[in-house]
């Protein structure tokens, strides 16, 4: 984290957002005698108050966070304090109508709900920041302060507005951007259907029209949007950093819902990254997408720990059917998060509400109090954390990298492309759960990262590619690492234009191949390797040209032609696979990958056992997440922190339990890779 070392405290951080606003004062007290209960040490506050603190423009009301604050200091909990900006007061759209968003057809969204601003209204900018001065410089030097929590959750709801006031903005965005019309033109392809400019007045935001936009138009509209909301993210740092002297952070949304702000580009305007993870609990893997956010919340933080600023303790109010958390689910979800580099576990929120429409959403004190399966189960893992404080600052072990690029996410999946069946989240979470599956944990980072100091480099469907991290891929592998690139990868520069000259565009030289044509498959259809494999959605004519062919398609529209192969480059091995693999035959050729690499889980686990090592210095911990319903026993020497126990070689954790064992000496080898199954054979 950039400024790890100012965070007060030696512990590892835990509590919840808590909104003493909603309850009578009576209870503050009884509030923070449950938290040094549960062990609670940070709270988060006034993140949803800008209506009480500022009744009417320019009049501030502080008196009752004056004494929410002193309450909590005097109780020991430490305050991560919000700006108040998140969600505007009612008389800010009625004096102001022309602050408020709207949608790509003209309707425009009414208060009522939250976040209901336009983020480029310059009047909501004016009056955000007012308030944050008057926040700021009452609180600057309150002891209960120890970060200063900016907005919440920037751009969940109003990410983009197409509204006139944007319209202005987005133009001066290009202006900047492009320079001059000639530029824009060129990149934005518009002598195709007659869309040539001559005006900056003459360009809009994508807004609703007849048929498809101008993918580039569309692919500038959403980083303009993300970079609006950056910008209100920025305004309010310097703001703060004028005046204070504690760490500056705001939640982020990383994981496969959220896909809309780039925060790869966010991660260097806060002091330490945070983000908010919720699960799907109907999802049966739900824990490993929850891993995968944590490592790609790992992979902005440029490795550094973070703080889990909010998830759940059971059931959250926005899902169709909000399933409660099963016992012992709550533990395993946090303790995957510190796993994977959390220094702090946050919920939403402290005590459950009353009122309003997150009134059904848990919390670390239920609707039926502290005499609950739920407390019980906090108070358990404030004691976990509190055991744990030594693992505070030290990083997770990674020799495998995924290549994210946002950008990519929102290029691969515009319209008007040769499958719907082609999305992002499909290839990036099919290789990430393969190598779960393996026992292997993976940064995910974006493709600019330095790459060197990894064994293996997966590159799930990077259809947009920029020159510069198109070439250090290839100097990775000349340098003898191993990379699997995977289709519809290298297919357009920045700018949505074809890379002419065959598929896969970028990577066609690294790759040994050239692909002709696309045959994407028909929903339902399927094709059988002649290794046995089975694949569906994808296929392409595809020519080595180098490259070893290590298995074509054994029937469907290209019977005989290459659907994987490998090529080797300087003192290291491009693959590229040209199909989706069935889920065997992913794990099968991850493995293989993983061998060719050297690469080596942290110790031999059954399937459905997380193991995670992180380190510091001379010392090492290594977390064991039993998700299964049976026990296990792993190879083990040191002492268990959750239990105190010692484990001589040998390491028991039983069915839906957590181990953590400070091993008795830093590992540096981790033990032999498995053999791949026989299908993945060369």
């Amino acid at each position: 984290m950039r400024q790890h070392g100012s965070w007060q405290g030696d512990g590892i951080y835990f509590g919840a957002d808590y909104n003493p606003e909603q309850w009578p004062e009576q209870v503050w007290a009884d509030d923070v005698a449950l938290m040094r209960r549960a062990g609670v040490n940070l709270v988060s506050v006034g993140i949803f108050s800008w209506a009480l603190l500022e009744p009417s423009p320019g009049r501030y009301e502080f008196d009752w966070l004056d004494r929410a604050l002193d309450v909590l200091h005097a109780g020991g909990i430490h305050v991560d304090l919000a700006t108040a900006t998140a969600s505007p007061p009612p008389w800010l759209a009625h004096r102001h109508p022309e602050t408020l968003p709207s949608t790509a057809d003209g309707t425009v969204l009414w208060p009522g709900g939250r976040q209901g601003y336009c983020p480029s209204s310059p009047i909501f900018r004016q009056r955000s920041l007012a308030l944050v001065e008057a926040v700021a410089d009452r609180y600057a030097e309150h002891p209960a302060v120890v970060m200063w929590h900016i907005s919440n959750e920037l751009g969940c709801h109003n990410v983009h507005c197409y509204c006139d006031v944007s319209a202005d903005a987005f133009r001066e965005w290009l202006r900047e951007r492009y320079g001059d019309l000639d530029r824009l033109n060129d990149a934005w392809g518009t002598t195709f259907w007659s869309q040539r400019y001559h005006d900056w007045a003459e360009i809009n935001p994508p807004r609703a029209a007849l048929t498809f936009a101008n993918p580039t138009q569309q692919l500038d509209f959403l980083r303009f949007s993300s970079d609006a909301q950056r910008a209100q993210l920025r305004a309010e740092r310097e703001v703060l950093k004028r005046r204070v002297r504690q760490p500056v952070t705001t939640n982020f949304m990383i994981g496969m819902g959220i896909k809309h702000m780039d925060y790869h580009s966010w991660a260097s305007d806060v002091d330490l990254v945070a983000n908010d993870h919720y699960l799907t609990v109907t999802d049966p893997n739900a824990h490993l997408g929850l891993a995968f956010a944590a490592d790609h919340t790992r992979g902005v933080a440029g490795g550094d720990p973070w703080l889990l600023m909010e998830h759940s303790t059971s059931a959250v109010n926005w899902q169709p059917r909000n399933v409660a958390k099963t016992p012992g689910q709550l533990r395993r979800n946090s303790l995957t998060h510190v796993a994977r580099g959390a220094d702090g576990v946050l919920f939403f929120q402290w005590r459950a509400s009353r009122a309003g429409a997150e009134k059904f959403h848990s919390a670390l004190v239920p609707h039926a109090g502290p005499d609950t399966k739920v407390f019980d189960e906090v108070c358990r893992l404030g004691a976990d954390l509190r055991a744990l404080a030594e693992v505070r600052g030290s990083r997770v072990d990674a020799e495998v990298a995924i290549l994210f690029d946002w950008e990519a996410w929102w290029g691969v999946e515009l319209d008007s492309h040769p499958s719907v069946d082609v999305t992002y989240a499909d290839r990036m979470r099919a290789l990430y759960d393969a190598l779960w599956r393996a026992g292997v944990t993976a940064d995910v980072v974006h493709p600019s990262t330095d790459l060197s100091g990894y064994r293996l480099v997966l590159v799930p469907t990077l259809y947009l590619v920029r020159d510069a991290d198109a070439e250090a891929l290839s100097r990775y592998v000349a340098g003898g690492g191993t990379a699997l690139v995977t289709y519809f990868s290298g297919i357009v520069d920045e700018h949505d234009h074809i890379r002419l000259g065959g598929y896969p565009g970028a990577f066609r030289e690294l790759l040994g191949v050239r692909t002709e044509e696309f045959f994407p498959l028909l929903a339902g259809d399927r094709v059988v390797l002649d290794d046995g494999s089975t694949a569906d959605v994808w296929t392409e004519w595809l020519h080595p040209a180098g490259a070893e062919v290590v298995a074509s398609y054994e029937d469907g529209p290209l019977p005989g032609v290459p659907a994987l192969t490998r090529h080797r480059v300087g003192d290291g091995t491009a693959w590229y696979l040209a199909t989706r693999l069935d889920e065997a035959a992913t794990d099968a050729l991850v493995g293989r990958l993983l061998t060719e690499a050297g690469v080596r889980p942290p110790v031999a686990a059954p399937t459905g056992v997380e193991v995670v090592r992180r380190r510091a210095d001379d010392r090492s911990w290594l977390f064991v997440v039993n998700h299964t319903d049976a026990e296990v026993t792993l190879d083990a020497t040191g002492t268990d922190l959750l239990t105190g126990q010692p484990c001589g070689g040998t390491l028991r954790v039983p069915a839906g339990e957590v181990a953590v064992v400070r091993e008795e000496q830093a590992v540096t080898e981790a033990v032999p890779a498995v053999e791949p199954p026989p299908a993945a054979a060369a």
